[in-house]
């Protein structure tokens, strides 16, 4: 089986594969572990579903976060005895990049461009629901054009509770009515809605500018995809797991075609 492993600010999601078929996940949160600290970890996960580290035939990793990668790749090799391959910045795409500086492109943008042209015949957008919101255009020739990022869900609703004197935090839900009848109601309400707005207005934006007149899909993944996505207008799909699907795909695609 596959191990792929997602690193983002927040999370870390992690994913077994047969084949094409994802059998186990795991969403863990993102610390500064040492090398057993996240053998160890993966080991229990492992554990909690009987399944035994000879299963493991390979490793992959995509990180935003640079200063796990080095305890990873270390805990592959003296857990899994697998040398991990890491997806960098500037990685071949397998698609035209037309962008300032295709390098600052992110790892988790990468795989998702690549799961999503598995699916979809371009011109799609690709919403990511995680620690930031991050839009991601392909055109209609299946060149990468651009995106957006906003500020996440969860960035917004902790900025609301610090910076008010009387507001409380409360918990991300999508509210029974737009127009809440106390202080906690409201404010779920304007976050969940404010933010379905948010998405719903950008991917109207970025389509337009894509392909005007046409339809074009758009796919949402991440964390909070199911709960805020499912509300959007915009958004036609959604899947949670699309990171590491295209992780899996990156990995099996011959070492020889990766340039970057």
């Amino acid at each position: 089986m596959l191990l792929v492993i997602d690193v983002g600010n927040s999370n870390t999601v992690l994913g077994l594969y047969q084949g094409p078929r994802v059998v186990h996940t795991w969403r863990v949160s993102t610390l500064q572990r040492t090398t057993d600290e996240f053998g160890l970890m993966v080991l229990q996960l492992f554990a909690h579903e009987g399944v035994t580290i000879a299963e493991v035939s390979g490793v992959a990793v995509c990180s935003v976060v640079p200063s796990t990668i080095y305890a990873i790749e270390k805990a592959s090799r003296r857990y899994f005895k697998r040398t991990a391959r890491v997806l960098g910045k500037g990685a071949d795409l397998g698609m035209a990049i037309r962008v300032d500086n295709p390098r600052e492109l992110g790892p988790d943008r990468v795989v998702n461009c690549i799961a999503a042209m598995h699916r979809f015949e371009p011109p799609f957008l690709i919403v990511d629901f995680g620690t930031a919101t991050t839009f991601d255009a392909v055109d209609a020739s299946g060149a990468y054009v651009g995106g957006a990022i906003a500020p996440g869900l969860q960035i917004s609703a902790d900025a609301l509770f610090q910076r008010t004197s009387r507001l409380p935090r409360v918990e991300i839900v999508e509210p029974p009515r737009p127009i809440g009848t106390n202080t906690i109601s409201a404010m779920q309400s304007g976050l969940f809605w404010g933010y379905v707005g948010l998405v719903d207005g950008l991917a109207r934006r970025c389509k337009e500018q894509l392909a005007p007149g046409q339809r074009v899909p758009c796919v949402a993944t991440g964390g909070l995809a199911n709960l805020v996505g499912r509300a959007c207008r915009e958004i036609d799909d959604v899947d949670e797991h699309l990171t590491l699907a295209g992780l899996r795909l990156w990995f099996e695609r011959p070492i020889a075609e990766e340039a970057g």
